[in-house]
């Protein structure tokens, strides 16, 4: 019993796909392994976690992170409906930067999102009532927060719903990223 790692097109980030024991009473899968994120190069820390739950279909919460060196790795997962997960990478040293992926996440396909340190997190639901946990590498800091607009141009994130019902002002108006 494991986890499949797959490294998704920005460097670092890694979709994770638990491993399943079943018998006839269920099944048992592991979701995180120290070990197992150390032998790849990513971050094993946990440092806090947290759940973000949201009512409304179509609800877009992001895109977040933490300035360095309050940068945060995350390790998301839905565990209540569905969401589509997504993430920009904002390092620029990096050969995927400004790129951009998004992922399904849901309660049934129980997939995790690796988020490395340097990244812009968000996503929308996809369903009413729909629940994230996280993991995160460190402490949230206030005053390091940071964000990007979820339909900045720079990045053109191709979101399942263009039709958003609520996000919040500071989501809405960040302004046009330049880096």
């Amino acid at each position: 019993m494991g986890i499949t790692f797959e490294e998704t097109k920005l460097k670092g980030a890694y979709l994770l796909k638990p491993e399943r024991f079943e018998d006839a009473r269920g099944f048992l899968s592991r979701s995180f392994s120290a070990r197992e994120f150390e032998a790849r190069g990513l971050n094993p820390c946990v440092a806090e976690c947290n759940i973000s739950f949201s009512k409304s279909k179509h609800t877009v919460r992001g895109m977040h992170f933490q300035h360095s060196p309050h940068a945060q790795a995350k390790l998301v997962r839905c565990t209540r409906g569905a969401v589509f997960d997504a993430i920009i990478d904002l390092r620029p040293e990096s050969e995927t930067f400004r790129q951009w992926i998004g992922e399904e996440l849901t309660a049934e396909n129980r997939h995790l999102l690796y988020v490395p340190e340097g990244f812009a997190h968000g996503f929308q639901t996809l369903v009413d009532d729909a629940e994230l946990f996280y993991q995160i590498s460190t402490t949230y800091t206030p005053g390091s927060e940071g964000g990007v607009r979820w339909n900045d141009p720079a990045f053109g994130i191709e979101w399942p719903e263009r039709e958003v019902v609520i996000i919040n002002e500071r989501d809405r108006t960040y302004p046009d990223f330049r880096g």
